[in-house]
């Protein structure tokens, strides 16, 4: 055997190898390559585009199917569910949330939150608790215990005091009942009937000595002369009257009145009446004039104002900065109850809505062929160089079998 010969058992196994070994690259290659279809004419050439990029959608679909199939199902869509709404990550998320409200009502400049307040406040007042009033105001039992509690606490033990009475007297006595208005009372009173019908009283029903007096004198002119008295001179009238008050301590006596004026000094029966009476006139007006009133004070009233007051005293408020983790943790509690009955219903609605399998296949589909390639390559970069080599090695040992069957022949 001469050096010459030696190629025929060289070349069979080099040879084995590179074609293993490039054919299985062309054809990885090819599952991606080209990206688009080329053509001769309008004939389109093989295997072009490759065989990944013409199945794409095809692809797309079976990715879904295969995700939504095995690994996405409502249990375990479910599982991860309850994973993520775990009370402490629910309560830390609820917490964000309130403390964001938070700062935002703090920082805003705009006045937003004030004017969306007022428009929930003015609503409140002024639309929903006027029709409220008018379902309530029909029962019977409206506001009983209310009123009931305010008369017992306030009314049945209200009592004026010594400044407070001497004030009301002298309001009664200077601008309800001055001199004037006394004199002009006197004069309505003593009318030509009431004066014959006190003087025939008189003479009726007195005896002794006094009925001489009232037979023999009586008291019709005595009351004819004040009468006139009072109409022509009325200055006069007036000053006699003043000084009829000051000699009579009418000041005095009236103060001392309405100083012990109380209601606890009223029969049992009689204050059971007037707080009867009182609720029933205050539901009457509740229910004939309650809508109306609130509709009139929701309309008097500043309720940007009012809502600027309450936000500015949210936003220094400490107790409601310490407020916040109590309140998530009960909104996180109340939340977990809730998703423990209802979560498999959520969930079962919620896939529809998600359509997780198409988002999915419109992903795949508008992934470009090269970026698919690329993405492919690297999650199995290293098995796919594997089947590579293994084409040449698969080549190589082909190569060697070639050369036994030859060195046998």
């Amino acid at each position: 055997m001469n050096l010459a010969s030696l190629w025929i058992y060289f070349v069979p196994p080099i040879t084995g190898s590179i074609i293993g070994y490039f054919t299985n690259d062309i054809a990885i290659k090819m599952l991606f390559r080209p990206y688009r279809a080329y053509y001769l004419g309008q004939w389109r050439i093989p295997f072009t585009p490759g065989l990944i990029p013409s199945n794409q959608e095809r692809l797309a679909k079976r990715i879904a199917d295969t995700i939504m199939g095995s690994l996405l199902t409502p249990a375990e869509l479910q599982k991860l569910a309850r994973r993520l709404l775990q009370t402490e990550r629910v309560q830390g998320a609820i917490h964000w949330l309130l403390l964001s409200a938070l700062e935002q009502v703090r920082s805003d400049t705009e006045q937003k939150t004030a004017k969306i307040l007022a428009g929930i406040l003015h609503d409140l007042l002024g639309d929903s608790m006027p029709r409220l009033l008018r379902v309530l105001a029909r029962r019977e039992d409206f506001l009983e215990a209310q009123l009931n509690h305010i008369f017992d606490q306030v009314l049945l033990e209200l009592q004026l005091s010594r400044v407070q009475a001497a004030q009301l007297a002298d309001w009664i006595l200077e601008t309800a009942l001055p001199p004037d208005a006394i004199r002009q009372i006197l004069i309505d009173f003593l009318t030509d009937h009431n004066i014959q019908v006190i003087d025939e009283g008189f003479r009726e029903k007195t005896s002794g000595t006094y009925w001489v007096i009232a037979n023999l004198f009586g008291v019709r002119n005595a009351l004819l002369r004040l009468r006139t008295y009072c109409l022509d001179e009325k200055e006069a009238s007036n000053t006699r009257i003043a000084e009829l008050v000051v000699a009579l301590q009418i000041r005095q006596r009236l103060q001392e009145w309405l100083q012990n004026l109380s209601l606890q000094n009223l029969p049992v029966s009689t204050v059971r009446q007037l707080r009867q009476t009182m609720r029933e006139t205050v539901r009457t007006y509740l229910q004939e004039q309650g809508a109306d009133l609130l509709q009139g004070l929701a309309q008097s009233v500043n309720w940007e104002h009012i809502a600027t007051l309450i936000l500015n005293r949210l936003r220094n408020s400490t107790v409601v900065s310490s407020s916040l983790v109590g309140v998530s943790s009960e909104l996180a509690l109340v939340l977990e109850r809730y998703l423990e009955k209802d979560l498999e219903t959520i969930v079962t609605q919620v896939i529809p809505i998600l359509n997780i399998d198409q988002v999915i296949v419109e992903r795949v589909k508008a992934t470009s062929p090269r970026n698919l390639e690329l993405a492919i390559q690297g999650i199995v970069r290293s098995e796919l160089q594997a089947i590579v080599n293994l084409g040449g090695i698969l080549g190589f040992i082909v190569g060697c079998l070639q050369v036994v069957i030859l060195l046998f022949r």
